[in-house]
């Protein structure tokens, strides 16, 4: 049976500061659950800010067994050192087993100063995680030397056992509105001195689709060969009703913009269709795209590794194959 308490639990830390487009504490909760049934603990979601009852409720209704809320107008806006201050002193009274957060910039600048505060580990951009079989210690997977290895770590000696996981490698639990759960806000406690002052803000202009959320994406690597050839994706892309990705390296060039970047770095995606031209199919870059269903791989190299994983393979020069490509696909229209 499991004990209904927070100790000796697993963790998933909530970032809903843009709940409706930002699912990866959705999905952290789902896969927690997995962990949690596995290992028999509960899965608690944790919240910070000021009325977040709303989203305790969405947290119960997407998986989470007990919602741990700070409520507090000191919490309204994130402060890095006001939320470190607060989970800590949380995680050292209730010591939890294993604690989760997106591997967003958020989670970024957030876990590794809470870790070191705990004076534990923390695995960065996993892009797996499991439950050794022997000891139960959460495997962590996460990409090392530069991407070209994947490292399994585990925290044998340190609790909790921390990691960030990039958004989109799990699926989320669809919303059961007949969900029931337990809402605890426990005392807070003194707040830290505020040492940065937020002077305005404005919103990011974004797409109206996700990169994340296209069901179709056309993803481009330095094997384009020049920004021109690149630049044609974006044709291809909107002629199939999809976005575009880009590798590393295309990234560097200047071809792409940085939110364009697919891989343990940046973006996972899980379209129905990928098309990926002139990537090589470095880890890097394979990790943010292995849950597309179907892929087709275009390359003028026959031994290019990417066509390894492709569904279908197109050898040719993309110089050539682009516009035929383009030409079919506007007769279509």
């Amino acid at each position: 049976m499991k004990k209904n308490r927070l100790s000796d639990s697993i963790w998933v830390f909530g970032d809903y500061r843009n709940y409706f487009q930002n699912r990866v504490t959705l999905q952290l909760i789902a896969k927690g659950k997995e962990l949690a049934k596995e290992l028999d603990k509960q899965l608690i979601a944790v919240v910070l800010g000021d009325q977040v009852h709303q989203y305790a409720m969405e947290y119960v209704a997407h998986g989470a067994d007990v919602v741990v809320a700070g409520e507090d107008p000191g919490l309204m806006e994130y402060q890095v050192d006001t939320y470190t201050a607060v989970l800590a002193r949380w995680v050292e009274a209730f010591k939890p087993q294993i604690l989760l957060a997106g591997a967003t910039s958020f989670g970024r600048e957030f876990f590794p100063r809470l870790a070191k505060r705990l004076h534990t580990g923390l695995s960065a951009d996993c892009v797996a995680l499991d439950v050794e079989k022997d000891t139960g210690l959460l495997v962590q997977t996460t990409p090392s030397f530069g991407g070209e290895l994947l490292a399994e770590v585990v925290t044998p000696d340190h609790k909790p056992q921390m990691a960030t996981v990039h958004p989109g490698i799990f699926r989320e639990l669809p919303h059961d509105p007949d969900a029931f759960g337990c809402i605890i806000y426990p005392e807070i406690g003194p707040l830290p001195e505020i040492r940065v002052k937020r002077m305005r803000t404005r919103p990011q202009q974004t797409h109206d689709i996700r990169l994340e959320d296209a069901a179709v994406v056309v993803a481009g690597g330095i094997g384009l060969g020049s920004k021109e050839l690149f630049g044609m994706l974006s044709e291809l892309a909107d002629l199939l009703g999809g976005d575009v990705g880009a590798t590393r390296p295309a990234v560097y060039a200047g071809w792409a913009e940085e939110e364009r970047l697919l891989g343990q770095t940046g973006k996972n995606v899980r379209p129905k269709l990928l098309i990926s031209v002139g990537t090589s199919g470095a880890l890097q870059y394979t990790t943010g795209i292995q849950g597309a269903e179907t892929i087709i791989a275009i390359n003028r190299d026959p031994n290019a590794p990417f066509f390894k994983i492709a569904d279908l393979g197109l050898v040719g020069d993309a110089v050539t194959v682009l516009p035929l490509l383009l030409d079919a696909l506007r007769k279509r229209v």
